[in-house]
């Protein structure tokens, strides 16, 4: 169901004062946890510990009596709800919360001696306590008009369903559940907030019409809500190559984004490109540890403070929106990587982890207990910095949107070192996804509950329709720039003397002159970055096609590689490569999909051995020489993001990964490549096959 709820409270929420009394079962987060009952407010209801222990039911009248006097408003003169059924003792009772609008009146009746139950109480307590839901549950025996009012008291860990699939609608209460329902209502969270939000988008924007449909569905009937981007807006698509990411931004801005934060690409162009993306956003920018004092375009743009008036177009360490009455604080961060893989000029980043801790001081020197980081430093990055070491090392931050790894976090991460949990969440990439993360507050600003998924953006109906059609005013806007990306796809990016073979099964059985080609742009890509790095590797799988000799065309590379993979530094011992290597050969000559094409290397293997056995020998190319592999040496190794997280079955790869040591600059794969091209005499290649991969058995 939608609710997949995580709770940190049953004993804080339900904070049981006395040391005697029964024993009562909660009926919130999958009903099972047994506390003991708060003697004071069962006697401040006048109900016997004997009564509640029997476990009977409740007539509507009595609950009536007890929900009215819980509330404090048994006694408050109104108006009659004329109802002919009600005793005496319960009519006070009955007629306040009929005035309140927690009761219906339909009808004469009211039903006071019939047993309540729970789907009626669960709309009682909602209107209650004006509890926000949603209409998105699995409940098939909640009726359509009270399904966003149950909703919420699930939501708000008051109650839950009896299975995955029914609520116990029409389930007699016990008394005891009653006592336990009305209990946490008056205890349950004092604010709920949804957090909508994307990272690492790209310029990919031909499916942000259908995106900003799924935001302004998403936003209907919640008024406590922020939209943020993490970052990494710039850079990807010919989008970005045209229009500097004024594209995006008019799109951004009929969203309605609420803030965003630095990524590591918005200074690809340094300042000459960012400078205009700013002063033209509907929105302000958040980032507390990147420093543009010393940026003569970008200076002025800069306000060093955590304010509650934050103007469009301005950079602030933090600010503080208001929203329905709560103060909730944005703070920022970039990655420090930024100065060596991207072109900040004299922008300066300042240690993360410090300006994390002097953001969450100052905000809670202005009140505010709700603070969400906004960061673009990587859910695991292996680049020096991350989210979970955020989490680990700054207490106060209860939740962090994540950017610059394109991480898909499905559900949300909570990390509970400190004694307030903290939530984190991550939204993949390339406008594939909208974020959505609900989360609750008690009245002290802690996080007790949170609900969060991934919105696929491309989803589609059994008719094969998108699930969210284009939004009209955003297809409008997209349709000013697409004409003249298509156009650009045309634009010759070089020519070929020969033939590039690649495709299935060339790439994927053995080394092909564009295999090599395709590697060793990489490589000399991310040699820029880290020196280190002596050896690429691009999986076959990945190379989609061959290019006849003659001119190449923007629209030739995206073809070839048509997944806008992401560049990834890897740090790897020589024992894992030999292992990642043996996994590349282990079903020739058949193909597969994982066969990898390489640069910086060469090895010889024999596919009529067993699979696991095959690699012969490797050589790495190291100061113009190839020297043997070392089983423990370690070596940098650039390779694309999918396959550095573990695709094609790369289980040592995806171990790296998870040790956080992998570092992910980001450039597309297809950019890297048309560069690599244009950076030959007269942009003309001629690639061989030079002997990197030998299978012995083929010799």
């Amino acid at each position: 169901m939608r609710f997949r709820l995580k709770f940190y409270r049953m004993l804080a929420i339900v904070t049981m004062i006395a040391a005697l009394g029964g024993t009562l079962i909660v009926p919130a987060a999958g009903a099972s946890t047994t506390v003991q009952s708060d003697a004071r407010f069962i006697q401040e209801l006048g109900v016997s510990q004997k009564s509640v222990k029997k476990q009977t039911s409740i007539s509507r009248a009595d609950a009536a009596s007890l929900m009215a006097k819980a509330l404090k408003i048994d006694n408050k003169k109104v108006p009659k709800a004329g109802f002919k059924d009600v005793p005496k003792a319960s009519e006070k009772a009955v007629n306040s919360l009929v005035h309140a609008g927690i009761l219906e009146k339909n009808g004469k009746t009211f039903g006071s001696k019939v047993a309540l139950t729970r789907g009626e109480f669960a709309v009682w307590i909602a209107k209650a306590f004006n509890l926000k839901g949603s209409t998105e549950t699995d409940f098939t025996d909640v009726p359509a008009k009270y399904e966003e009012l149950i909703g919420s008291v699930v939501l708000y860990g008051i109650a839950d369903g009896i299975s995955e699939t029914e609520f116990g609608y029409s389930q007699k209460v016990t008394l005891s559940e009653f006592i336990t329902m009305l209990q946490l209502a008056i205890k349950s969270p004092d604010y709920q907030l949804r957090v909508l939000h994307v990272n690492d988008t790209h310029a990919n924007i031909e499916n942000t019409p259908r995106q900003i449909s799924a935001i302004y569905e998403h936003r209907k009937g919640n008024t406590n809500n922020l939209l943020l981007h993490a970052g990494d807006v710039f850079s990807g698509t010919l989008y970005f190559n045209e229009f500097k990411g004024l594209a995006d931004l008019e799109l951004m801005n009929l969203a309605g984004f609420d803030a965003m934060t630095f990524g590591n690409h918005e200074f690809d162009l340094g300042s000459e490109a960012l400078l205009p993306f700013v002063q033209n956003a509907d929105f302000p920018f958040v980032s507390a540890n990147v420093d543009f004092s010393e940026d003569a375009l970008m200076k002025d743009l800069e306000f060093n403070t955590y304010t509650k008036k934050a103007k469009d177009g301005k950079i602030y360490n933090g600010i503080i929106k208001n929203i329905n009455g709560e103060k909730v604080g944005i703070f920022g961060l970039t990655t420090a990587e930024t100065a060596s893989i991207s072109s900040p000029g004299d922008v300066k980043f300042e240690d993360y982890i410090a300006s994390a801790k002097a953001s969450v001081k100052a905000f809670k020197k202005q009140g505010v207990d709700k603070i969400i980081a906004l960061t673009h430093i990587g859910y695991n990055d292996g680049g020096g910095d991350n989210d979970l070491e955020l989490a680990n090392q700054v207490e106060g931050i209860d939740v962090i949107v994540g950017g610059h790894s394109h991480t898909e976090l499905s559900e949300p991460v909570v990390v509970e070192k400190y004694k307030e949990p903290t939530v984190l969440v991550q939204a993949n990439e390339y406008s594939k996804f909208l974020g959505e993360l609900d989360v609750s507050f008690d009245k002290k600003g802690k996080v007790i509950a949170y609900d969060g998924e991934l919105i696929g953006i491309d989803a589609k109906n059994e008719d094969g329709t998108f699930i969210f059609a284009d939004d009209p005013e955003a297809a409008q806007i997209l349709g000013k720039y697409k004409p003249v990306v298509d156009a650009k796809k045309n634009q010759v990016v070089g020519s070929t003397t020969v033939d590039l073979i690649g495709g299935n099964p060339a790439a994927r059985t053995g080394e092909t002159n564009l295999g090599n080609l395709i590697a060793d742009g990489m490589l000399a890509k991310a040699k820029a970055i880290n020196p280190n790095t002596v050896i690429a590797l691009q999986n076959g799988g990945g190379v989609r096609t061959t290019l006849e000799a003659g001119p190449i065309t923007l629209a030739d590379v995206m073809t070839v590689l048509p997944f806008s993979n992401a560049l990834a530094i890897m740090e790897i011992t020589g024992s894992e490569l030999k292992t990642a290597l043996e996994h590349s050969v282990s079903a020739a000559p058949n193909a597969s999909g994982g066969f990898l094409q390489v640069a910086g290397m060469r090895f010889t293997y024999d596919s009529s051995k067993q699979a696991g056995a095959r690699v012969q020998s490797v050589e790495v190319l190291q100061n113009g020489e190839y020297t043997a592999l070392s089983d423990t040496s370690t070596y940098y190794a650039a390779t694309n993001i999918f396959t550095a997280k573990g695709g094609d079955g790369y289980g040592v790869f995806a171990d790296i990964y998870a040790d956080g040591r992998v570092s992910e600059p980001g450039f597309v794969d297809w950019e890297i490549f048309s560069d690599y091209i244009q950076s030959f005499p007269d942009q003309t290649v001629s690639p061989s096959v030079e002997g990197r991969i030998i299978d012995a058995a083929r010799q």
